[in-house]
Order: structure tokens, then C-alpha cells, then sequence
């Protein structure tokens, strides 16, 4: 985004990119500064909407800092907006919102109290002290990109940690010691890393040498507000780059170990570097298949991207070490998916998303041996009842596993998969195929058989639904006698 040979001119760009975008910055913002100017007080426009300003890239939520009490602050931005609210009053954030006048759009700001944080070194929760100056706020934001500010309404620019030449370099730097920065919210140490992969920064050698370590003091950041951080970078532009912070500096051992071990396991096919390395390939082919709003997964798709992350997390502890040299790592798919399972519930991820992930580790190797041979139709109707609405993520993920450097056998496994998703189609077109059902129902089962609710209605389903998969629509009549024939077995039985 720079060039360091002309860095004047890299930032005589970036003023250039910030004067446009701050001159369409709402005027309902800059309302907002002349009404704290009045009352005293002191309103600056800081952080993310600042640095987006320098990239030419407008911020739909503003970020405010001011000299004001919560109180204060409230009390004018409820004259100023349509609706207001204090649920971060403890750390001094009163958040308000303006509905757009005309054809303009709303207007969402959060307004801050100067303040200085810490952590105790045994707590999990800042320790938050209100400040008195706009120069000591910027002090304890996390980098000197994001420590940057706009005076308002005048738009005066603030930059006390030449934070715009970092920005022009693509460097992240804390605006005070690394050492003291991590200290004081070790949460920083993964943003370093989120920002590395949201905006393509490199970490400096001071911020890497301290998360590293200090990666340890991580583990006192409570898994909510890790887990956020790391969905954020996950669903940034280029994952890899802040997922190799993670581990290179050791934080990924703390918050997400099953990734660094990866490290350690040759894939069976002895193609990559590691299966760490063939992970985070996986990984941005998985992102290059996501599709638009409009199409069959939309990106970017964090369920799509952990399972990718995740897939083969299974195999380090069931790597076999085989007669004649050869590795194997038998079951891994299932072993992984318990582990993806167990990881992101430590991390506090819903519910919908631990089943829908590790159900896709669990199924990525399920076409493996396609192309060898000729699945029957039934075998078809298994792997889409089995994926059921994970179908087209499952479809993406196992494209994505063929990492092969061998033009001959990607090509062919390539062409294996078309031929199924082809399959696929026309059986859907067939027998609607992504709502398979017995041609009996609970109902006409229990009618049939003369029996109530209970375990063996279930087990009658069960029947007709693998009669279904593996033949295709029977038929009520068929299916009444198939029905019978089984009821008769099992009664004898």
C-alpha cells in the first residue's frame, strides 16, 4: 500500500485519501462537535474510522473520544440524536444514533470518556481510570495506526505517535512499550495479528519479541473476547497472515494449540512442507470458492473457514508409523471432528456453529475413493442426506483438500468431483433429493402396523428411510408390503 522508496509521497497520498473522506464525514458528526465545543467539552474522532479515513475507506460507525463525563455525554447526545444509550457507561462509552435527514444515512457514534486502562495481573477484566487529555487517551490505544484523532468540529489532525507514517510504511507499532501495551490488555497480542490479516500490515520486531513473550499472559483474557478476535480474523481478507502471528509468536499455543501441532505431522502424502502448511493452503482455497450475496455460500463464511482451518487437526494423534516407511492416519476425520468440537466450545462459540464445523471435518474425507470406482446411486443420496444444508460447503472444503502438486491427479480428482456434483443434480431433479423421506410417514406406519407412538415407529422409518436411499422411491403400495414383510421378520425375530 506504500512505496518505501518515496515515503513523502506514500504520505502525501495517504493526507490526500483522508481530506476527501473527512470532507464527506456527516455533517450530523460535526453538528455533534459544535454541541460538545458549547458545553466545554473537548470531541475528538479517533481509532478505526481515523486509519479507514488515511486508507480512503469511510467508517459506517464512528468512534469518538471527548473530555467529558458519561454523564456529560449523555445529556448532549440525547438532545443530538433520535435514540441513545449507556450500556458501556462502566467504560465510559455513551453510544447514540441519528436517524439520516433527507436522503442521508443514519449516523451511529459512540462517544468515550478520556480514559487510561489496565489489567491486574490476575484479573480478566480492565481496570478502567478516566483521563484528562486527548494526547494520554491515544497513549493506551493499541497501535499507533489506530492512535490517531481528528479534532472536531475544527478537523484538526492529532498524531502524537506518528501513527501515519506507520500507516504509510504498513508496520503495527504500540504507541508506548510493547511490554507495557500487552501488559496493560493482553488482548492487543491477537489484535496484532487480526490487523495483520485485516489490513496487511507486518507486526514490528519490538511487538513480535514482546507477544511472544508474554504470550502466557493471553490466558488471563477471558475466551469470549479471544474468540471474537479471532472470528474477526478469520473473516478478514487474508487469514494467514495474522494466523502465522498467532503461531509464530506462541499465542496460537494458549488459544488454539490444535494449529500449532500441526507443525509437527508430515501428510501422508509427503506433498507439503507440513499439514500445517497444507492447513492454511486449504484455508485460502476454501476462501477463493466462496461466492457472492447472492450465491450458494456467501462470503466470507466463518463456518466454511474454521472447518478448513480444522479439517485435519485429527491427525497428529492418530499419525501410525507403517512397515516400510509409510505414515497413516487412520480415523483422523473423526478423532478431528470431537477435537474441533471440544476447541470451539473452550472458545464459546454457539452451539449451530461447534455442530455445523466439526460435522464438515467429520465429512471431508467421505469422497475419497469416488474416482476409483463407481458410486451406486445410493451411495449418492447418502453423501447429500449426510451433508444435508452443509452440502455446498462440504462441496467447497473437499475441493479444497486437493493441495497436490501433481497437475495429472489434481486434474483427475477435479473431474471426479464434477462428475459427482453432476450425479448429484440429476438425482435431485429426480426425486428431490435434498428432502429425501420414506413414502411412509409416522402416521401411515402406525395405521399399517396397528401400533402407537413409541421405539418401534422409529425403527419402522428407519427401515423404509434405508429402503428409500439405497433403491429410490418405492412407492406407498411397495412400500406398504416392504413394510409388512420387515414387521413380519421382526415380530418372528
Amino acid at each position: 500500500m506504500s512505496d518505501p522508496q518515496n515515503p513523502d509521497d506514500s504520505l502525501a497520498t495517504l493526507r490526500k485519501r483522508a481530506l476527501t473522506v473527512i470532507a464527506e464525514l456527516a455533517p450530523a458528526a460535526l453538528e455533534l462537535g459544535e454541541l460538545f465545543r458549547a458545553a466545554g467539552h473537548e470531541l475528538a474522532l479517533v481509532g478505526g474510522p481515523v486509519r479507514d479515513a488515511f486508507l480512503g475507506r469511510a467508517s459506517a460507525d464512528l468512534d469518538f473520544t471527548t473530555s467529558a463525563t458519561p454523564d456529560e455525554s449523555e445529556r448532549i447526545l440525547a438532545r443530538w440524536g433520535d435514540a441513545h444509550w449507556d450500556i458501556g457507561r462502566e467504560f465510559g462509552t455513551i453510544g447514540a444514533q441519528r436517524h439520516g435527514r433527507g436522503r442521508g444515512d443514519d449516523v451511529v457514534v459512540e462517544v468515550t470518556t478520556y480514559r487510561t486502562d489496565a489489567y491486574d495481573p490476575a484479573s480478566r477484566k480492565p481496570e478502567v481510570a478516566f483521563g484528562d487529555t486527548l494526547d494520554g487517551d491515544l497513549s493506551r490505544r493499541d497501535f499507533t495506526v489506530n492512535s490517531m484523532a481528528i479534532r472536531l468540529p475544527d478537523l484538526t489532525f492529532v498524531d502524537p505517535f506518528d501513527g501515519l507514517s506507520d500507516l504509510a510504511r504498513g508496520v503495527l507499532r504500540t504507541p508506548v512499550d510493547p511490554r507495557q501495551s500487552f501488559d496493560d490488555d493482553p488482548l492487543r497480542m491477537m489484535r496484532a495479528a487480526r490487523f495483520a490479516a485485516q489490513l496487511g500490515f507486518t507486526v514490528d520486531d519490538a511487538a513480535l519479541a514482546a507477544a511472544t513473550d508474554m504470550a502466557e499472559r493471553i490466558t488471563i483474557v477471558s475466551a469470549e473476547r479471544v474468540r471474537d478476535e479471532l472470528v474477526k480474523l478469520l473473516l478478514s481478507a487474508n487469514p494467514r497472515a495474522g494466523l502465522r502471528v498467532l503461531v509464530d509468536t506462541g499465542l496460537a499455543d494458549r488459544v488454539l494449540p490444535e494449529l500449532p501441532a500441526l507443525r509437527l505431522e508430515i501428510d501422508e502424502h509427503h506433498r507439503h512442507k507440513d499439514v500445517y502448511e497444507h492447513s492454511l493452503t486449504v484455508l485460502d482455497k476454501a476462501i477463493a470458492l466462496e461466492t457472492g450475496p447472492d450465491g450458494a455460500v456467501p462470503g466470507p463464511d466463518l463456518v466454511l473457514r474454521l472447518a478448513a482451518l480444522l479439517h485435519d487437526i485429527g491427525k497428529p494423534p492418530t499419525r501410525r508409523f507403517e512397515d516400510g516407511g509409510g505414515v497413516s492416519f487412520h480415523h483422523h476425520e473423526v478423532v478431528g471432528a470431537k477435537m474441533t468440537a471440544k476447541r470451539l466450545r473452550a472458545l464459546h462459540f454457539d452451539k449451530n456453529t461447534v455442530k455445523q464445523v466439526s460435522r464438515l471435518v467429520e465429512l471431508h474425507l467421505r469422497f475419497h475413493g469416488y474416482g476409483d470406482g463407481a458410486w451406486t446411486d445410493s451411495a449418492v443420496r447418502r453423501y447429500v442426506t449426510d451433508a444435508g444444508p452443509l452440502l455446498e460447503r462440504l462441496h467447497r472444503l473437499t475441493r479444497s483438500d486437493c493441495t497436490t502438486r501433481n497437475q495429472r491427479k489434481a486434474r483427475r480428482l477435479s473431474e471426479a468431483y464434477d462428475d459427482l456434483e453432476q450425479r448429484i443434480a440429476e438425482l435431485r431433479e429426480q426425486e428431490e433429493l435434498a428432502s429425501i423421506r420414506p413414502d411412509l410417514d409416522g402416521s401411515q406406519i402406525m395405521a399399517i402396523l396397528g401400533i402407537p407412538p413409541g421405539r418401534e415407529v422409529g425403527a419402522a422409518y428407519q427401515h423404509l428411510l434405508e429402503l428409500r436411499m439405497e433403491h429410490g422411491p418405492l412407492g406407498e403400495e411397495a412400500a406398504r408390503e416392504a413394510l409388512l414383510a420387515w414387521w413380519s421378520e421382526r415380530q418372528q425375530g
